[in-house]
Parts: C-alpha cells; structure tokens; sequence
C-alpha cells in the first residue's frame, strides 16, 4: 500500500493543488482530536486535524470559498503533527498544511495583507541570514540591561566566546569529517553553549566533527510553515551545498531535523533524498556508554518536541542516556505540544498561551510537590526551550544536562567507529 502525500508545488489538482489521495486518506475517525492542542483548548471541530482536512476538501472541491473564516482554521494549526503519529491511515497532514498555506499566499483573494507581508518578510530574512540574526542579538541583549525594559524577551545567555567554538566553518579533514554538526541560525546565534555541549558529546565517542561551511545559515522551516515555500526550497539548497560529502548531518534542533530529513520531499530530486538520508538527531548517535556521568541525584522532566517525537519518531530517544545522571520524569499528556510551533507564539499568541498553561501544569504535576522540588525540564528544540522559560520553568537543552553531569575523573567514552 502506498502512502499518500501531499502535492510539493501549490497550483495542481484543484483549487489549492493538494493530492486527492492524501484528502480521501482521512476516514473522519476522530482518533487524532485527544492529540490536537488547539482541539483541546477550544473543543472546536475547526481546530482539529479532522475538521481542517474537511475543510480543505470543501474549498477543494470548489463547494466552499477560501475566504477569511478558511484562512484562520488553517493559520490556527500549530503543526505539530501529533495526528499522524496516531493516524490508522497515515494522512500526511503537516504536508496537506503546508501545501495548503502555500497556496493561500499565492492566491489574490486570500494572500496575506501588506503589512504582514512586510513583518514576515524582515523577520524570515532576518533569520534566513546568520550575521544579521547575531547583530540583532546583540542589540537586544544591550537593549535588556536597560532598567525600564529588562528581560521583555527572555534570550539566553551569551554562548561561548567565538574563539572557543570548532574549528574555521567548512573545515574538514583531508577525507572529510566523520560527522558535520549542523548550526542553522537561532541555535548559532543563542544557544551557543549547547552547540559546544553537543560538539562535546560528539567528539567523545570518538569522531571526527566539523561545522558546515557557507550557506548553512537556516534550514527554512519557518518559511516552510508560514507558506514560503519557494523561500524555503533556496535555503534548502544551500544547506545542502554546505555539507558534501557522505558524512552523517547531525542536528541539535529538533524543528531543524525534522526539515532537513524532510528536503527529499521539498526539493523532490535524488540528491535531496540523498542528503535526508543522511540526516541524525543527535540522540540517534549517542549511547549511554558513549558518556561517563555520575549521579547528581536530580529529577529532570523530558519534554520531547513535538518535532522529535512526532516527526521523526524518536520518542524517549535521550531518556537513556539522561538516566545515567538524573532520575528522569515522564508527563502524562502523549507528548502534547507546548504551543511554541515556530512563530505561531507571535501570530497566534491567546491559543498558543492556552496551550502553554495547559503544558507547564502537566510538568509540574509530573514532578510532585516536595519530592524533587522545581523542575528541571530537558528540551531538545530552541523553540520549545524559549516558550516554557516564558511560562516560568526551568529548562535547559539535554546536551547540556548531560555535559554538567559528565565525571571529570572518567571523561568520555569513545566508540571505534569503525564498526
């Protein structure tokens, strides 16, 4: 049985250039709504993976307009993609939304106004351009210290000084690297420190680990989601040209791997699906004996990424190797996304707040009242890292968690890689 999927270029088919397969897939069987987070918040049929697709066969059939009303049911979707991990029939939804969204700027009637045009086209390019992202950085980690303004926008803390990160970019051994450490733009920019954590980790079982050269500056996600689809396909291209060879492509960033294992399907060529296959989270490369931790008697809640765990079906994927340190803690909730989803924190901010409250209350409760105390929570996307620091806990990259924890009488252990 072959798999649906959604069509790659807005225009085909019929009135939003979606496969009628991927439409027909969805049987109305209402498993995926206990999944969706704006189902949850709101109880509304419109907010469900379910009700969306009902609605782009509608507009795609020509029996409903794709008008205002049209526009929001699809802008509310976090694309988290939690429904196709539960879907008996394996609709490929975030490509139907993506698709979808695509289409809807391109069409006169319902392409966005100029002014967010405007907004969306500084704020993508801002980050689709590395030096431009660190200038802006700098300016408002200057702009907090300023008494009546403060931490407005909770950034992290300055990485490690530039010097003490890898060698030049695009360096490689003669042979070429082991593996390439793909950086990308915000965790280039504000999570150096978890860049050298992984880097770290990397190194200590043994390989070879080298950054990627030009044009590595964002993997285009964000564009993709927002329906700059041509926008996201250029970056893709240049991503790829900043990592030759037949080296693993190790990602950090949960949201960025689940783009780049997905160019096969962007771009729609052999050497884009050439280039997916060779894409690794970072916790499909470590194993605990790749790691000499002690103990540190803390609990840590693991929230996994919608983008990991979803995704690219890495569910507990760091739960083994953060064992070794800290007593890890499990939420309830399947995964339910923390309403982070990019930018949908800045377009869509009352329903990703709902989503957020929902989402910290389930931490806390994960952890208990005295038995641990605060929780820390490990969390392997930038996006989702920033969005529960603003519901007020703790959270830091498991990278990191895993280095703090690292016993400086044992160091690393390292595997042949040989085998």
């Amino acid at each position: 049985m072959t798999t649906p999927t959604a069509t790659t270029e807005p225009g085909r088919g019929g009135v939003l250039g979606l496969d009628d397969d991927a439409l027909k897939a969805c049987v109305n069987c209402g498993l995926c709504l206990p999944h969706c987070p704006t189902f949850r918040v709101t109880g509304e049929e419109s907010a469900s993976p379910r009700g969306r697709i009902n609605a782009m066969r509608a507009v795609e059939s020509g029996g409903e307009q794709a008008g205002p009303t049209f526009v929001g049911f699809m802008e509310a979707c976090v694309q988290c993609r939690a429904c196709e991990a539960v879907c008996p029939s394996s609709v490929p939804f975030g490509h139907l939304m993506e698709a979808t969204r695509a289409a809807l700027r391109h069409a006169p009637a319902t392409r966005p106004g100029a002014a967010r045009r405007l907004v969306e086209r500084v704020g993508l390019g801002v980050i689709a351009h590395r030096a431009v992202l660190r200038v802006l950085t700098t300016v408002i980690r200057l702009v907090q210290r300023l008494p009546l303004v403060g931490r407005s926008v909770p950034l992290p803390p300055p990485g490690p000084p530039r010097g003490a990160r890898a060698a030049r970019r695009g360096s490689a051994p003669e042979g070429g690297p082991d593996l390439w450490l793909f950086d990308g733009c915000v965790m280039d920019a504000w999570f150096g420190a978890t860049q050298e954590a992984s880097r770290r980790l990397l190194e200590d079982t043994g390989a070879t680990v080298s950054r990627p050269g030009r044009g590595s500056d964002c993997c285009g996600a964000l564009h993709l989601h927002a329906g700059r689809r041509f926008w996201a396909q250029r970056l893709a291209r240049r991503v790829m040209r900043s990592m030759p060879g037949d080296a693993p492509v190790v990602v950090d960033s949960a949201g960025c791997g689940a783009a780049l294992k997905d160019y096969g399907h962007l771009l729609g060529t052999p050497e884009a699906e050439r280039f997916s296959a060779r894409v690794r989270d970072i916790s499909e490369i470590l194993r605990p004996d790749d790691v000499a931790c002690r103990p540190t008697g803390r609990a840590v809640v693991l929230q996994e990424p919608c983008h990991l765990r979803h995704v690219q079906g890495l569910t507990g994927a760091w739960r083994d190797v953060l064992a070794g340190a800290y007593t890890v803690v499990d939420t309830d909730d399947d995964g339910l996304c923390c309403g982070a989803g990019g930018l949908y924190n800045v377009v869509q901010p009352d329903l990703s707040g709902q989503i957020l409250r929902r989402k910290v209350a389930t931490i806390r409760a994960a952890v208990g009242d005295a038995a641990h105390g605060e929780p820390v929570v490990a969390s392997a996307n930038p996006g989702c890292i920033l969005q529960l620091r603003r519901g007020g806990l703790r959270v830091a990259h498991p990278s990191v968690l895993v280095v703090d924890a690292l016993d400086p009488d044992r160091g690393g252990a390292r595997r042949d890689r040989s085998q």
